[in-house]
């Protein structure tokens, strides 16, 4: 919402404001607008006493439905599993911390196991947040703690394309595949079940691509991505062969040592996504992804030195380079992605794209807005060890490919990039006429070095949490998509005749009680609170305190 508001008489409660939002705001009091107690006051409750301790179960919760309730904060404190045939329920305003660890095979993660479900579904107002055990929750935890527990984890019967002659044997660092349609998640060093997604073809297993795992909703990921195994860390979410009869929305992933949010397969579709100060990609996808994505807001911090990857989107048909099947293939609307202009290449796969397509990858991408990154494109050509003969330029170009123009990249704009596009990573490439023409022309992809209202700059103390320049992700006019493809009427995409994240009019999506809002880090975006005391709620306490508010400004 683009919001700067003079308020110059009294209106009704729901239209006051004040200059500034408590860096407590909607965090200490979690919850407290769903009747929870302060944070400060819950008590604490080991998870691992409402599991098994010991043998091939270890750590699977025992109760057939496990309930979180907000009356209490939930520790973390091993790795937990929710089981076949059981559930874990998480009320709205809960939080759970995770446990940190000095040894990577002790780090803390929730697994739901494939047949297993977790409804965690909380609000606007009342978010479920799960974070570091020494988080506060008050905006003084440093954002730069990144990896001090696992993640979320969810598993799926959905299809994949593990075939285990092209990806076996797992070796647990980046080789996935047990058996055909079966993988281990990447990081967990195990030959157990509860470790797995996917299902075992090669003894009549079935793909389900309406497969039901349950439910994240206004759900918070803080502080995770701690590696499990050198090489290979966890995610803030990582989803395999998770079914679109699952409901992911409104996910927040801030601090994230690895990926937010990494696809290993899988049909989910996901829609509103915040994504915050992570070191690696802000999405990843691999193994046949082939699910739907809308409005997405993703940024890092102005730190430079990480040796991760920076991409925003890196995108994989297959990482063992086998031609497998089915191609991972979503479609894509309504991005707004901003990176820090870091320079320096590193070994992690790294392009430093807003979008890195490579491994043969497929997939559409419509209506975004990419802002701040070395590349905005970058398509790999070059076949390395791959078998066949075409790699994702193919795909693109529709030059020796393997179909129709299978990945589309089209009606972006690409904001302060040296190179919008690039082959292999090299901007010093030739490039022949006919791949600009395509990138620009025909595909209609922009530009730009500045956007009216739009404020990608961005300043932070990695430590202290002090933002010296918020970025304003919201451009004013809106972009036009006229003569764009626009997102399909089919009950999941939202009509949304603008490019990027937000609309330049009306309330937008993000919650007010976010991580966002928390740090103030994003001018344009909150609406003004109406909640002047920080108690959870709107009433005549708050009427009183606005008395001495009124020509302030809200942004």
């Amino acid at each position: 919402m683009k919001t700067n508001k003079t308020l110059s008489k009294i209106a009704a409660t729901t239209a006051i404001a004040v200059a500034a939002i408590s860096s407590s705001f909607g965090q200490t009091n979690l919850g407290a607008d769903c009747g929870c107690p302060s944070v400060a006051s819950r008590p604490t409750v080991l998870v691992s006493t409402l599991a098994t301790s010991g043998g091939a179960g270890d750590g699977e919760l025992t109760a057939a439905n496990t309930i979180f309730d907000c009356a209490h904060t939930y520790i973390l404190d091993k790795k937990i599993y929710v089981a076949p045939g059981k559930s874990l329920t998480i009320n709205p305003g809960t939080v759970v911390k995770g446990r940190k660890y000095s040894t990577a095979d002790s780090a803390t993660a929730l697994t739901v196991e494939v047949g297993g479900k977790i409804f965690a579904d909380g609000s606007s107002t009342c978010q479920i947040v799960f974070t570091a055990e020494a988080d506060n929750l008050d905006g003084t935890y440093p954002i730069a703690n990144k990896g001090q527990w696992g993640g979320v984890v969810i598993a799926g019967k959905a299809t994949n394309n593990l075939t285990l002659a092209a990806n076996g044997p797992v070796n647990f660092a980046g080789k996935l595949c047990v058996a055909d349609g079966l993988g281990t998640f990447e990081g967990f060093n195990s030959s157990n079940s509860k470790d797995q997604f996917g299902v075992n073809l090669t003894t009549g297993g079935v793909f389900d691509d309406n497969d039901n795992s349950g439910i994240l909703r206004y759900v918070s990921i803080r502080h995770s991505g701690a590696s499990l195994v050198v090489g290979a860390e966890l995610n803030g979410l990582t989803l395999g062969s998770v079914g679109r009869g699952t409901t992911i929305e409104h996910i927040e992933i801030t601090s994230c040592a690895d990926d937010n949010i990494e696809f290993f397969g899988g049909t989910v579709n996901v829609k509103y996504l915040t994504m915050l100060f992570g070191n690696d990609d802000m999405l990843d996808w691999d193994d046949g992804y082939t699910g739907k994505i809308q409005f997405v807001f993703g940024m890092k911090t102005d730190n430079t030195a990480s040796v991760d990857a920076d991409n925003g989107f890196e995108m994989d048909a297959d990482d063992q380079k086998s031609n497998l099947l089915p191609r991972s293939h979503p479609i894509i609307y309504n991005v707004t992605m901003i990176g820090n202009n870091k320079a320096a290449l590193s070994s992690d796969n790294s392009g430093l794209a807003a979008i890195e397509a490579k491994e043969l990858t497929e997939g559409e991408i419509y209506n975004s807005v990419f802002a701040s990154f070395r590349y905005g494109l970058n398509v790999i050509k070059t076949l390395g060890t791959r078998t066949g003969g075409s790699e994702s330029y193919h795909n693109w170009a529709n030059t020796g490919g393997n179909g129709s123009n299978s990945l589309k990249i089209k009606c972006n704009a690409f904001v302060g990039m040296t190179n919008d596009f690039a082959i292999d990573k090299n901007n010093a490439v030739a490039f022949v006429t006919s791949d600009t023409a395509q990138f620009y022309t025909t595909d209609k992809n922009v530009h730009l070095t500045t956007i009216p209202g739009f404020d990608y700059a961005f300043a932070v103390n990695n430590t202290t949490n002090v933002i010296s320049h918020k970025v304003d992700a919201v451009p004013n006019p809106a972009l036009s998509t006229v003569g764009c493809p626009s997102a399909p009427v089919d009950g999941f995409f939202t009509a949304a005749p603008y490019k990027g994240a937000f609309a330049s009019t009306g309330k937008n999506w993000m919650s007010e009680w976010s991580y966002a809002a928390l740090l103030q880090t994003v001018g344009g975006l909150q609406s003004c609170p109406t909640d002047l005391n920080f108690d959870g709620k709107t009433d005549n306490v708050d009427f009183l305190q606005m008395l001495g508010n009124f020509n302030t400004t809200c942004q």
